[in-house]
C-alpha cells in the first residue's frame, strides 16, 4: 500500500487559548462550578500547555457553552460531513484522481453519530460511485487512523481495491461536556476540530514521493479501559482523561514500535522520522523519553498541536503532511496514534 496524497480541512474560525479562557470566564458555566476547576481551567488556558490556538465549529465562543444534545447533536450533524469531504476533496485534488477511481472509502470518528454513516455523506458530496464500498468506524477515539489504513491495506492486498479514501474526521466541539471533574475540564481546554483525508493505492504515484507502508501492530489493554474513555451522561459523550494517559501511551507506544521493529527486521536506529498521535504536552514529553526520540524528533507533532490542539484521530494527518511539506528526510518513518482502550497503534513507513 502507498500514501497517494494527503488532504486536511479545519473551521475557518481560530479561537486563542487566551480568548478561550476569557469566553470562560464569562460563561454561565464560570459560576456553576466550584473554585477548584476554575483555578484549573485558568491554569490549563493561561500557561503552557503546548497549545496556543484551536479550530471550532462555531461562530462564537459563547455557543460553545451552549451545552445539550439537540446543540451538539446539530453541530455535528452539520460539520462533519463538510469538514470530512473537505479533507478527502482536497486529498483527491493532491493525487489526481478522478472520484470515479475511488473504489472505497472509510470514515472513522468518535465525537459523533449518524445512521446513515459518514460515509454516504462523504460519497455524495464527492460523487464517488454508487457501487463504492463504504466502511464507517466509531469508537476508536484518538487511535482511530491507524486502524483505518489497517483496513484499507486489507483492501488493497485482497485486490479489491485500487484507490481507497481513507477520513479521519473529529468535531470535538459537538462532544462538549463541563463538570469539577478535573480530566473533563482538561479536555475541554485540549481539543478542537478537524479532519484529515489520505488517498490509499496499491502503486505508488508517478512523479511523487513514495510513502509505503511497509508493516504494523497494534496492541490493547482492557485494563486500562478506565484512563481514557467516553462515556453518556444525559445524552451527552462526557470525555474520561485521567493523569494515567501520558504514562500509559508512552508504555504502549514502545511494546508497539518494538514488535513492528521486531517483525520487520529493523534496527530502532534505523527511525529517522516521527509521526506521532500527541494528545498533549505531557504526552510528548513522555513520548519523548521512553522512546529515546532526539529533542527535534517531535516538531512536527509539537507545531501541530500548538497550532491546533488534539484533533483525535485526524491528527496524525497533519503532521504526516506537515513533514511532507517540509521536505524531511526521507527513509524508515515510524507514525503511531493511540487512544480509548487503551489502544495503541504503529507502522512502518519507507519513504523515498
Amino acid at each position: 500500500m502507498y500514501l497517494n496524497a494527503i488532504g486536511t480541512a479545519l473551521p475557518e474560525r481560530r479561537y486563542s487559548k487566551s480568548e478561550c479562557w476569557d469566553a470562560f470566564a464569562a460563561s454561565q458555566w464560570f459560576e456553576r462550578l466550584d473554585v477548584r476547576s476554575r483555578l484549573i481551567a485558568k491554569h490549563v488556558l493561561t500557561r503552557n500547555n503546548g497549545i496556543e490556538a484551536r479550530r471550532l465549529s462555531v461562530a462564537s465562543l459563547e455557543d460553545v457553552f451552549t451545552i445539550d444534545a439537540d446543540t451538539l447533536n446539530r453541530r455535528f450533524s452539520l460539520h462533519a460531513p463538510a469538514l470530512a469531504s473537505g479533507a478527502g476533496r482536497l486529498a483527491l485534488q493532491r493525487a489526481r484522481i478522478d472520484p470515479e477511481s475511488v473504489d472505497a472509502v472509510i470514515v472513522s470518528t468518535c465525537t459523533g453519530y449518524l445512521c446513515p454513516g459518514l460515509t454516504g455523506y462523504v460519497g455524495e458530496r464527492l460523487n464517488l460511485r454508487r457501487d463504492v464500498l463504504g466502511f464507517d468506524l466509531v469508537g476508536q477515539g484518538c487511535a482511530g487512523a491507524l486502524p483505518n489504513w489497517q483496513v484499507a491495506n486489507a483492501l488493497l492486498r485482497s485486490d479489491q481495491c485500487e484507490h481507497v479514501l481513507s477520513i479521519c474526521v473529529e468535531v470535538s466541539s459537538a462532544a462538549m461536556y463541563l463538570d469539577d471533574d478535573p480530566g473533563v475540564l482538561i479536555s475541554a481546554c485540549l481539543f478542537g476540530d478537524g479532519a484529515g483525508a489520505a488517498v490509499l493505492s496499491r502503486q505508488p504515484p508517478a512523479g511523487r514521493r513514495s510513502v509505503r507502508w511497509h508493516e504494523s501492530a497494534s496492541v490493547t489493554d482492557p485494563s486500562a479501559r478506565e484512563s481514557l474513555r467516553f462515556e453518556h451522561r444525559a445524552g451527552l459523550l462526557r470525555n474520561i482523561l485521567t493523569r494515567e494517559v501520558p504514562a500509559l501511551a508512552a508504555q504502549h507506544a514502545k511494546e508497539v514500535l518494538d514488535r513492528t521493529l521486531g517483525i520487520a527486521g529493523i534496527a530502532r536506529d534505523k527511525i529517522g522520522g516521527w509521526i506521532m498521535h500527541a494528545g498533549g504536552r505531557d504526552v510528548l514529553l513522555a513520548l519523548q523519553e521512553r522512546l529515546a526520540i532526539d529533542g527535534d524528533g517531535l516538531r512536527y507533532s509539537r507545531e501541530a498541536l500548538r497550532e491546533y490542539g488534539n484533533l483525535s484521530s485526524a491528527f496524525v494527518y497533519f503532521v504526516l503532511d506537515a513533514a511532507l511539506n517540509d521536505a524531511a528526510d526521507g527513509g524508515w518513518w515510524w507514525m503511531s496514534s493511540f487512544g480509548a482502550g487503551f489502544t495503541c497503534h504503529g507502522a512502518l513507513l519507507e519513504v523515498d
